[in-house]
């Protein structure tokens, strides 16, 4: 009777243990259980006072903690056939993008469709500015996302955001994009450090993006979204690259500290 008796408490003890289990699987898997738990974790910006309310609010912005920065095909043979953006501002954003991912520390895969061809060599001042970046080589595709190993590349990151720019923006940027979004991918393209044979295809392909629902955004916006906030150890490293990818805030910067010097400088 007690050996029955045991063996009826082992089983009730098991069937509690898998219910338990089903309940914490169920609610791993449940979307709103999901965007809870990453609204928790978006929400821990240190230097901000004000937690997101909601998951929703909480995926408003970029998060630099599930975002990865990709680089394709910006080759210099390709540079020039660029007629939409002005290529001294496209080489800089893409160097400030990618120093912005840096600072960040969120990864960057970065590929060239064909380097040794008439699309010429990635842009030479690139590989200087992210250093922990990641090459991926592809063998002939077009659409970066129809290589196998630069799509196991991104997957490995375990990340669901991805910031794009690339040449030509209406191929190398949009291909990619949507292949992503219809996998689930949040999808930003960075059209300022992108560029496009003609304005004509630029503002087609815009269209096209945000129909298929990524979203168009610019090396600036991406900078603020990254840091979010002045109030961080490294606001000043954050400040530098404001004069990168809008020179004229440079002015602003020299003025403010020469004015300051001269506030503190004793009165003769």
């Amino acid at each position: 009777m007690r050996h029955r008796k045991s063996n009826r408490i082992i089983v009730a003890a098991l069937v509690a243990l898998v219910a338990i289990v089903m309940l914490v699987v169920g609610a791993s898997n449940d979307p709103a259980h999901a965007q809870n738990q990453q609204a928790k974790r978006r929400a821990d910006v240190q230097g901000i006072t004000r937690q997101a309310p909601s998951a929703a609010v909480a995926d408003a912005l970029l998060d630099p903690s599930d975002t990865v920065v990709l680089l394709l095909d910006h080759q210099t043979g390709l540079f020039q056939t660029v007629k939409d953006v002005p290529l001294r501002d496209l080489r800089a954003h893409t160097v400030v993008l990618a120093k912005i991912a840096e600072l960040a520390k969120a990864p960057i895969i970065y590929t060239a469709s064909e380097p040794n061809g008439s699309n010429g060599p990635l842009m030479e001042e690139l590989a200087a500015a992210m250093p922990n970046s990641k090459y991926v080589a592809r063998k002939g595709e077009i659409s970066a996302w129809d290589n196998a190993d630069f799509v196991k590349a991104v997957e490995a990151t375990g990340r669901k955001t991805l910031v794009i720019g690339g040449v030509w923006t209406n191929v190398c940027v949009a291909f990619p994009a949507l292949q992503a979004k219809a996998e689930g991918y949040k999808v930003y393209a960075v059209y300022d450090a992108s560029g496009d044979p003609s304005e004509m295809a630029s503002a087609v392909n815009l269209a096209r993006l945000t129909q298929a629902g990524v979203i168009p955004v610019s090396t600036n916006a991406v900078l603020c979204e990254f840091q979010r906030t002045w109030n961080r150890s490294d606001a000043a490293e954050w400040g530098a690259l404001y004069s990168e990818v809008v020179p004229h805030y440079r002015a602003v910067a020299e003025s403010y500290r020469k004015a300051q010097d001269v506030a503190k400088a004793p009165k003769q």
